[in-house]
């Protein structure tokens, strides 16, 4: 009898898959039902009961854990966004590995039991760095965001194009769990109202997706947003809170889709920090009494958040209303998993809402991660900042005449140094203007290097400095999160004017970008320290320093929460990775989260932080094992 070598068997296995594939895939469906005004899978009755997690404010070792969590809380599908400037950082370079591993993350969610609800943008919003726009558009002087805009455009069609061909295969009728995709979001509230852009990213989606895919929209709860914001051939959906009524919210769903499933993609389980503020509650009874009137309606609703995670690293945004107010590190939300994925009480009271409304998993619901409280760790000077450019800035500073932007440097996140002359001697307090509003976001002056004081964004334009002519002006520019929402995303960073000094325009700057993160990844300050007689230690410094210890290993590498007690402002990094920023001063966020995957069990675990002001006389930090993420929190 004659054999089949490996090619014949492969054409025959293909050629049977191909003719049987509406056998292997054809139970799996997704769709609108209008004539029965909801969602129909697999050609029987849905509706979703969702929660928000994004990816990328949850380390991924941790991802399973608040997956499942989710799942055990009743919980039939997910809703995430994908930030575009995460994986796209710098202009046609892609990640998708690690912590950015979206595909991995949506096979978890697959092997979890969850379905998916994706919101791939362009762009998010989500109090996220310019609402995951990547700040390199805006190398474009003049170009027009979320708009038909040809260099955005192109941008857009270029990242779409890595981006849905990777999403193509998890679509639920593809086999995988992604249920249905957003197109844009609340495009409603934002000024440009460009149909042509919207209908240009229907085409795209369409495209790269299919045109069985479901598509939605999401906008506010006015008629203009949802007016605005919804486009024929993607389904028009709302989102409110707790502060809303829900039968004024789904009339108005109703008025621009008539018929179709009632959906609240956005039903706030509580809400988001600036600094500043007072840390934001959303009364648990609330959101439990709300969630169980719209499931019994048979709406399907997505809680927002369900876990909120953090804003590592530079990743948080902005608002700007009447004044530019910068998001928290913390992203916790008050949401029913908390920061670092702990079930909390409004968790298990919307547990008990959705048990009413489908059957629960059997089994307990996966403990709250192990907390320890590390102690105190004692800090010592490594040197102010200005005096480090040789390890921060090894490729030296540029030369210009005038100062150049965040953007025009290639320097998109962190920190940047202005330095240059006094033009004249300035015997006398001489004014130090920032005319039209320029500092973006927080300027740290010293002169010879003593720190004379802040020039802040909306709050601070004018300070007064001395000196003689010649002496070197240091200006490190703080970029504190861009704008993610309203008009105002365009946000550049850095000195955007001139400086004024009494009456000379300061010129010839030599201008310094930082790569900060790099070198502290690399090792240092640690491991860069001087082995010869080192410089007496002195007491702390003002003005932007940095500073390095060490958190002795225990054997145990647990979740904490770094407090920073009497220290200003500024940024800490663990093992090299970056925390993000700390101001217990402003507040509402007093402690950090560290999740314990970044402490080694049997290393010292090197801490380097950048105060930006002025550290306490003590210099000591502590790690507690639990959050304060409340001004009004009890001291330590």
């Amino acid at each position: 009898m004659e054999t089949m070598d490996s090619k014949a068997i492969f054409l025959l296995v293909f050629t049977c898959l191909a003719g049987n594939i509406h056998l292997v895939f054809g139970a799996r469906s997704f769709s609108i039902d209008y004539k029965n005004n909801c969602f129909e899978k697999d050609g029987k009755p849905f509706q979703y009961i969702s929660g928000s997690m994004h990816y990328s404010r949850v380390p991924h070792y941790y991802w399973k854990d608040r997956l499942q969590k989710m799942y055990m809380a009743g919980l039939n599908a997910i809703q995430t966004y994908v930030p575009w400037n995460f994986h796209e950082e710098q202009q046609g370079v892609y990640n998708f590995s690690g912590h950015r591993d979206l595909e991995h993350f949506l096979d978890l969610a697959n092997q979890t039991g969850l379905l998916v609800i994706l919101r791939p943008g362009p762009y998010i919003c989500a109090e996220w760095e310019m609402g995951g726009l990547p700040a390199w558009l805006l190398q474009k002087p003049n170009i027009v965001l979320r708009s038909a805009d040809t260099d955005y455009l192109g941008a857009v069609n270029s990242w779409m194009a890595v981006l849905l061909p990777k999403m193509k295969r998890w679509l639920y009728t593809n086999g995988g769990n992604i249920i249905s995709v957003q197109v844009e979001n609340e495009y409603g509230s934002y000024y440009a109202c460009d149909y042509n852009y919207m209908r240009h990213l229907r085409t795209l989606f369409q495209l790269f997706l299919g045109e069985n895919t479901v598509l939605f929209t999401t906008d506010g709860n006015t008629d203009k947003e949802m007016t605005c914001g919804s486009l024929e051939g993607m389904y028009a959906t709302i989102d409110f809170g707790t502060d809303t009524k829900i039968s004024q919210a789904f009339s108005r769903q109703r008025r621009f889709e008539p018929r179709g499933p009632l959906v609240n993609s956005e039903f706030y389980t509580g809400w988001l920090d600036h600094w500043g503020d007072q840390h934001a509650e959303v009364d648990t009874q609330k959101v439990s009494t709300m969630l169980g009137e719209m499931l019994s309606m048979g709406a399907s609703v997505n809680m927002y958040m369900f876990e909120g995670g953090t804003n590592f690293g530079y990743w948080n945004g902005a608002d700007h209303d009447n004044r530019f107010r910068s998001v928290v590190t913390s992203y916790d939300y008050n949401a029913p998993l908390s920061e670092a994925g702990d079930p909390t009480e409004k968790l298990l009271t919307i547990q008990d809402t959705i048990r009413k409304f489908r059957e629960i998993p059997e089994g307990p619901m996966p403990p709250a991660s192990s907390k320890m409280a590390y102690g105190f760790v004692t800090l010592t000077m490594v040197g102010e900042l200005n005096r480090l450019l040789d390890t921060l800035c090894p490729q030296g500073p540029v030369k210009s005449q005038y100062p150049l932007s965040f953007e025009e440097m290639k320097q998109f996140y962190g920190f940047m140094l202005y330095r240059t002359k006094l033009p004249r001697d300035l015997p006398e307090n001489t004014a130090l203007i920032s005319p039209l509003n320029g500092v973006r976001d927080r300027a740290y002056v010293s002169v010879n290097g003593v720190f004379q004081g802040i020039l802040e964004r909306d709050v601070t334009l004018v300070m007064n400095i001395t000196g003689k002519q010649g002496d070197q002006i240091d200006v490190l520019v703080e970029n504190m999160g861009r704008v993610n929402f309203g008009s105002k995303i365009n946000d550049r960073k850095g000195l955007l004017t001139h400086l004024i000094l009494g009456m000379d325009v300061l010129k010839d700057w030599l201008i310094f970008p930082l790569n900060i993160d790099e070198a502290i990844a690399s090792g240092w300050p640690q491991s860069g320290m001087r082995r010869s007689t080192p410089t007496p230690i002195r007491g702390p410094s003002t003005g932007p320093v940095f500073y390095q210890g060490t958190l002795a290993p225990n054997g145990l590498a647990w979740d904490t929460f770094l407090r920073l007690t009497d220290w200003t402002k500024g940024q800490v990094w663990i093992n090299g990775v970056n925390l993000g920023r700390y101001w217990p001063k402003r507040g509402p966020q007093q402690t950090l989260y560290v999740p314990g995957p970044l402490l080694s069990p049997t290393q010292p675990n090197n801490i380097t932080v950048l105060e930006l002001e002025g550290a306490p006389p003590h210099t000591r930090v502590v790690f507690l094992d639990r959050p304060q993420l409340s001004s009004t929190a009890s001291g330590t």
